[in-house]
């Protein structure tokens, strides 16, 4: 099964930055569709962003400008530039690939601080 590790959360106030990354393992091919989710206290889990193999993006409303997905070097790697912090972004952020929505993996807090 696909390893989803994501890392980079951490607790900053408002208007700060934080890069979230993920690394994918245990497939021999590369993931065509890598995105975000979060999910808040007492909220249901929801995207954040997406990338396609080739560079489409996608974003939910509440962060288009202030998110950034992209992929890495390294194949399966990737990440979010989060800027201009809220503090309605606080919440658990996970990694998928290819929309298995039945393997989240450990997910990377983000508290932000007004």
């Amino acid at each position: 099964q696909v390893q989803l590790v994501a890392s980079g959360g951490g607790e900053v106030q408002a208007g700060g930055s934080l890069r979230l990354s993920c690394a994918a393992s245990g497939s021999s091919t590369r993931f065509t569709d890598m995105a975000w989710y979060r999910q808040a206290p007492g909220k249901q889990r929801e995207f954040v962003a997406s990338i396609a193999i080739e560079g489409q993006t996608v974003y939910t409303d509440s962060v288009k400008g202030r998110f950034t997905i992209s992929r890495g070097n390294s194949e399966n790697t990737f990440y979010l530039q989060m800027n201009s912090l809220k503090p309605e972004d606080t919440a658990v952020y996970y990694c998928n690939v290819d929309w298995d929505f039945g393997n989240w993996g450990k997910g990377t807090l983000v508290t932000v601080s007004s």
